[in-house]
């Protein structure tokens, strides 16, 4: 019955898939406004006319800590981590820590090593806090008054030197919108509520994407903006359904960003259901790519969802934004299909300060022997800057997994 299903899709898919050829992808040093990319058709393209496809790689773990792939414990999540140091040692000085590590966990070194690995991309993840002192509203103030996107523009400047595109990823937006950690609060998805504070919250978000869009309006390597990572992540399929469609909350976020800039790509996640997003056509949508995300342990699988994907939405440039083969999931079987199928990519994760097979089954950069995680509850201010500091260091305390040299590399020259 696979056999007869595969002869099938392949058949369909002759007929809907036109692979990138390799010379468009190629890594050609700084990026400059005839980078910039727009939607035409299923392609990304740029100001050339030339197709573009990305293909890279999350900083998964940098501005949004999960606790299995970063270095810490004692806490649930970032927002608990973060409230737990407040209560400890004040505002202040809890944010000087999150600096240090944010300083330390991504530096102009890995973006070196990445361009060298041949990548032409990386996915950001962030999320309010980093921009919020809290939940209502109070922005973080640079030196000048003005609201601190320090960060956003670091990898924004730096990714452009060495050519790199950026998707900026909102992966924990107000009042989180999803159940799981990874928002940056596990249990309190209030971005759909229809409440007072649900509305707050999508407010605050409105004004976070209309800041940033204005910000990097026209800016060449700015790949997109990732309007919500995985809305529908730990629901089933009815509640995803609620909030992608009838909630409208692409919709609102879709406008939201247009007024701010008009000409950037956005892509919208469907990630586990391919069908969970309506047709662009239906909400007249334009410069959108569709984005899925997969974590499954099957070939078969991985291939049926690509394809059903792929036909599905047949008009639109599509995007695996996360994926990470392991079991029986093959590297060759992954980037193959997709490849065939013409999608952009981005491995989750670069680099990854966790534990057991988490610190090397699921990043290219794993941590040596002898990790330390920061006790967020007893750890003293100083033990918790030591470990988040210059332990964080790429070069010194982190190792190649293995990966990239027997899986990656041949899928990027």
């Amino acid at each position: 019955m696979k056999k007869l299903l595969s002869v099938l899709l392949a058949v369909i898919l002759a007929c809907v898939c036109v692979p990138v050829s390799r010379a468009a992808e190629a890594h050609r040093g700084p990026i400059t406004d005839a980078d910039f990319l727009t939607v035409r058709g299923r392609n990304l393209v740029n100001r050339q006319g030339e197709t573009v496809r990305l293909r890279g790689v999350n900083l998964g773990g940098w501005l949004v800590m999960e606790d299995w792939l970063c270095p810490y414990e004692e806490a649930t999540d970032h927002y608990d981590a973060l409230t737990t140091l407040e209560t400890r040692f004040g505002k202040e000085a809890a944010y000087d820590l999150m600096n240090l590590y944010y300083d330390h966990f991504i530096t102009a070194a890995d973006l070196d090593e990445i361009a060298a690995m041949g990548f032409n991309c990386v996915r950001v993840p962030f999320w309010y806090r980093n921009f919020y002192y809290d939940d209502n509203g109070t922005k973080i103030l640079n030196a000048a008054g003005e609201w601190d996107f320090s960060r956003l523009d670091f990898i924004v400047e730096e990714c452009a030197k060495r050519g790199l595109y950026v998707i900026l990823d909102m992966h924990g937006a107000p009042g989180f919108q999803s159940d799981a950690p990874h928002s940056g609060k596990g249990g309190s998805c209030g971005l759909y509520e229809d409440t007072p504070q649900g509305e707050r919250y999508r407010e605050l978000t409105d004004e976070l994407w209309t800041a940033i869009a204005g910000r990097f309006r026209g800016n060449p390597a700015v790949a997109m903006y990732d309007l919500l990572n995985e809305p529908m992540c730990d629901v089933n399929a009815t509640e995803a359904e609620r909030r992608v469609k009838n909630e409208k909350i692409y919709t609102r976020l879709y406008d939201t960003v247009r007024a701010a800039d008009p000409e950037h790509a956005v892509t919208l996640e469907c990630i586990w259901t391919a069908a969970a997003l309506p047709h662009k056509w239906v909400h007249g949508w334009k410069n959108v790519v569709y984005q899925v995300h997969f974590y499954q342990t099957s070939n078969f699988i991985f291939n049926l969802f690509v394809y059903l994907t792929r036909i599905y939405y047949f008009d639109v440039p599509l995007m695996m934004g996360e994926f990470y083969p392991h079991n029986t999931t093959t590297w060759k079987n992954c980037f193959g299909t997709m490849q065939n199928c013409n999608y952009s990519w981005m491995l989750w994760t670069y680099k990854a300060t966790g534990h057991g097979m988490w610190s090397s089954d699921w990043c290219l950069k794993g941590s040596k022997d002898g990790f330390w995680r920061a006790k967020i509850k007893t750890g003293s201010y100083d033990e918790i800057a030591h470990i988040w500091g210059d332990m964080q260091d790429t070069a010194a305390y982190f190792q190649d997994t293995g990966h990239y040299d027997a899986n990656v590399k041949a899928w990027l020259q």
